[in-house]
């Protein structure tokens, strides 16, 4: 790997500035043609994005236990580095089924030792689960499940702090009057040549993809009515999956997705596919990249590597393996 230099990143989520690995690009691009179809092989996945060994410390977050607000955390955080800080975004709850899923923050410069903000929950009249956020210009978007179903909301701010609610977002079909299938959940953000491109799944039965040439509008146009990633076929994600995040790197777009392939309990994984035109995507053939049932995870630049953290139900990261004599 070329020696670090810096770069913008923008995550689907964030356009963070730190340094990290330089062909790594999180970020603004040409825009890619989304109608035109792929045309090369799509099979090549870095070891640097697809073998991961768990440090040694883990968990490095977790649910503060009973009697707390977060006595229990759930599904995806999001994770920006900002020059020397960390921030942490998760959602905690009093850990019983009913309970309301709430906005936390935290803080580390390590990104393994983190502080929780004395402001949380952040956002208390909204349920937030399963988030994501991007920062584009001076403005933070955070992406959510919310109360009404688990359908994908969008809240914003301008300090990652303090946070408006801007309502339900407005999903459609390709023809652009139809409304898609609700709830549309696990909303992931991906910002490129003046587009924003939402992935979500519905029910878990696929991700589907969407795209708003303005996000406050909250209207979202399918690009396709299919999904754009499937179950399947491999057992480990035939029952379920949902994409958590998308980064592009030397050329090509990686999807970061958790599948199960069922069971009593359901085992989760973490999983990474590669598209050249966020539309048609191949999965690794080693998939699954993160097993012992440790699910959405998203990677972070870290100096001139990057780590991989799991968030369900409590933060793990690895790091990528050494490789093997």
């Amino acid at each position: 790997m070329r020696a670090p230099r810096r770069i913008i990143e923008v995550w689907l989520f964030a356009a963070a500035i730190s340094s990290s690995p330089s062909s790594a690009v999180f970020a603004q691009a040409p825009a890619a043609n989304l109608e035109q179809r792929a045309t090369s092989s799509i099979t090549e996945f870095p070891p640097e994005l697809a073998k991961w060994a768990l440090l040694e410390g883990n968990p490095v977050f977790r649910g503060e236990g009973p009697g707390h607000w977060d006595a229990k955390i759930r599904e995806r955080g999001w994770i920006i580095r900002e020059g020397d800080t960390y921030h942490l975004w998760f959602t905690g709850y009093d850990g019983t089924r009913e309970g309301i899923k709430l906005l936390g923050y935290a803080t580390s410069s390590d990104g393994l030792h983190w502080t929780r903000s004395p402001r949380n929950p952040l956002v208390r009249e909204h349920w937030v689960e399963d988030m994501m956020v991007a920062r584009h210009g001076d403005t933070f978007y955070m992406f959510s499940e919310g109360g009404d179903s688990n359908h994908a909301e969008m809240l914003t701010s301008n300090n990652g702090i303090d946070w408006k609610w801007e309502g339900p977002l407005d999903i459609r079909k390709a023809d652009g009057r139809t409304p898609a299938q609700k709830p549309c959940g696990t909303p992931t953000v991906w910002i490129e040549g003046g587009t924003w491109y939402l992935f979500y799944e519905w029910k878990d039965q696929g991700a589907w993809l969407a795209k708003s040439a303005n996000p406050m509008s909250r209207v979202w146009i399918n690009v396709q009515d299919e999904p754009v990633l499937s179950l399947g076929p491999a057992d480990y994600d035939k029952e379920m999956i949902a994409l958590n995040q998308v980064i592009k790197y030397r050329g090509a777009y990686y999807g970061f997705y958790h599948g199960s392939g069922g069971g009593d309990p359901r085992i989760w994984n973490t999983n990474v596919a590669r598209s050249i035109d966020l539309v048609h995507w191949t999965k690794y053939a080693r998939n699954p990249i993160v097993e012992e049932n440790k699910s959405s995870g998203i990677v972070v630049p870290c100096g001139s590597k990057f780590r991989l953290y799991t968030m369900h139900d409590r933060v793990d990261v690895f790091q990528p393996r050494p490789p093997q004599n």
